[in-house]
């Protein structure tokens, strides 16, 4: 009887590591178009709707449902540094990835091939996943944690990266408050100037099997990873080409 309550219980728990990595990929496409390209056509600004005195249009609809990526890309992070076999490969390739991303990042929100203006947001997931190691190996030696946190803030404050401070401390947030999954969600949308757009995110990792799912093998992990530079270059081209 026990069994079969746990099962009940469980049943929703249906999704994979690789599903939520893919929901959290197309969102970030939706999002990433709409902020670059659908911005600047009227069409996708102009008014379906008014409700409660907000403008609903395509741009905002489609910004909405970018929101589920990033919230979903720091529970990734946590889990990847939970399970990874290398945490300092691991650690490495996001940042490398991080460098590789930061030409067409700035390519396409500065239109420069360098600018210091922001970092795109491998470096926040990098520094993150830092904060959620030094929380994690300085637990039980509290001066170190503080100095070795406030060393990583202040560097996302000082690069400006993508999220900035708040991606960086809502990822060890993530982390340290995963035990409770209420909390977790409460203190998650604290970190976001429209808390109600990341709630969806936080129903689909409950529903977070613990299972890695159909991404093995080293082609498909680094597929994902490719993906954020290589969108963005496209997404530049495009607004070149149209918008000049």
């Amino acid at each position: 009887m026990e069994k079969l309550i746990d099962v009940q219980n469980d049943g929703y728990k249906i999704l994979s590591g690789s599903v939520l990595k893919t929901i959290a990929l197309i969102t970030m496409l939706i999002d990433h178009t709409a902020a670059t390209l659908l911005v600047k056509m009227s069409s996708a600004v102009t008014p379906l709707a008014v409700i409660f005195g907000e403008k609903i249009t395509l741009y905002f609809i489609l910004r909405m449902i970018g929101r589920t990526a990033f919230p979903l890309y720091s529970f990734l992070i946590t889990e990847g540094y939970r399970h990874t076999r290398n945490r300092k490969k691991y650690a490495l390739r996001l940042l490398c990835f991080a460098f590789v991303s930061e030409l067409p990042w700035d390519l396409l929100h500065d239109g420069k091939m360098f600018s210091m203006l922001s970092q795109n947001v491998f470096f926040t997931l990098f520094m993150g996943l830092a904060a959620v190691y030094i929380y994690d190996k300085f637990i039980d030696d509290k001066k170190k944690m503080i100095f070795g946190l406030a060393a990583v803030f202040a560097l996302s404050v000082v690069i400006n990266s993508d999220y900035g401070i708040k991606g960086v401390g809502f990822i060890l947030f993530m982390y340290a408050l995963s035990e409770n999954s209420l909390i977790q969600m409460l203190c998650g949308c604290c970190f976001f100037a429209v808390p109600q757009s990341v709630i969806p995110a936080f129903g689909l990792i409950q529903m977070y099997s613990g299972k890695r799912g159909y991404i093995n093998g080293r082609f498909l992990q680094y597929m994902f990873y490719i993906i954020y530079p290589a969108h963005m270059l496209i997404l530049y081209i495009l607004k070149v080409l149209w918008f000049g």
